[in-house]
């Protein structure tokens, strides 16, 4: 414990490896790669994460709103900067500054003024995009032809097909345009769909894992400080709802962490389901019990673990998509939601 801080969680952030993450998966392709930075760049931070992209080679950048590329741009005054979700109020600002929105239909292209836009496709997610059809009859010129992969984290889900032969018969349309449809996954596993700008987002910060790929370097450390570690018997319960039951004499620690902080609840364990997996100096140990609003309870009979010591909810030792995986949920979720009490350092993991 140190006397300068009073910090019970915290957030290591480390942009150098981002940058990595980045060069590793530009490396993988011919086509130009942007970073997605919405988000917040995931929740680690447009202006720590952005700078050292840039430093590393990156000169295209996507965010889900303007103030998210107004953002960027501060920070990146020569970069191309996609908006996702397109703009809806000021377009006079979104223009000064360079930002080039995503338009999914008619009515989003009309609003739009003659400046630089993406024609985005629905190729079969039905999420935002033109349809097929009536992206053929656009008259305007876009400066790129976009769509999104539902399913490139399952490359063998056929629906990767049907949108990929969507997309190229939109593409036939406009042969001369710039084309993007690659997501992380896909930068992974669908070599044939990088065209001329692949978007990978949730790679860059490690919290991928497909078919056997290992995930890239993890970016970002979650950690909790052990506020007291307790002796709990054989055949007692554990946390809220005596939800789980000790098998053996045990050593539980609470660290200062909980569902206010975006640690999800389900991550907890019960006598039904093992709890989430965290680490203690490179010892993997578990969530025992359930997640409380500002405590988390962990088994570290193991370990040497005392008041004060610092355990891993997730980095270099649990990957992201562990945790995430172990809370029943995606590693964009914990990032995105992590976490609006932990002191935030940058630095290296």
């Amino acid at each position: 414990m140190t006397a300068e801080t009073d910090a019970h969680a915290r957030l290591t952030i480390d942009p150098n490896a981002v940058a990595r993450n980045w060069r590793a998966l530009a490396a993988r392709t011919g086509a130009e790669t942007a970073a997605v930075v919405k988000a917040n760049a995931y929740g680690l931070g447009i202006e720590a994460v952005v700078p050292t992209l840039v430093a590393a080679g990156c000169r295209t950048f996507c965010v889900a709103f303007m103030s998210e590329g107004l953002a960027v741009r501060a920070v990146a005054p020569d970069a191309t900067v996609y908006v996702l979700n397109g703009v809806f109020d000021d377009r006079r600002a979104a223009i000064d500054a360079r930002l080039i929105p995503f338009i999914s239909d008619e009515a989003a292209l009309k609003e739009w003024p003659n400046a630089p836009f993406v024609l985005y496709v629905d190729t079969g997610m039905h999420r935002l995009g033109f349809t097929p059809w009536d992206a053929a009859l656009v008259s305007r010129r876009p400066v790129l032809i976009a769509s999104h992969f539902a399913c490139a984290d399952t490359p063998d889900h056929p629906l990767n097909a049907t949108q990929e032969a969507a997309f190229a018969a939109i593409r036939n349309h406009l042969p001369e345009v710039p084309a993007s449809l690659a997501n992380s996954a896909a930068v992974l596993t669908r070599p044939h769909t990088h065209y001329q700008l692949t978007r990978p987002g949730i790679a860059l910060y490690g919290g991928i894992s497909v078919d056997n790929i290992a995930p890239l370097e993890p970016a970002v450390k979650l950690e909790a400080r052990i506020i007291q570690v307790r002796s709990v018997p054989a055949g007692e319960t554990v946390g809220y709802g005596g939800a789980q039951t000790v098998k053996r004499d045990s050593r539980i620690a609470i660290a200062s962490l909980g569902y206010a902080d975006g640690y999800l609840r389900a991550a907890g364990g019960s006598d039904e389901a093992p709890g989430a997996p965290a680490a203690f100096d490179g010892q993997p140990v578990k969530l025992c019990g359930r997640v409380s609003m500002d405590l988390v309870s962990i088994d570290v009979t193991d370990t040497a673990a005392r008041r004060g010591d610092w355990l891993e909810l997730f980095g270099p030792t649990v990957p992201l998509a562990d945790a995430a995986a172990a809370a029943g949920t995606i590693g964009y979720e914990l990032l995105t939601g992590l976490s609006r009490r932990a002191e935030r350092i940058i630095g290296r993991l």
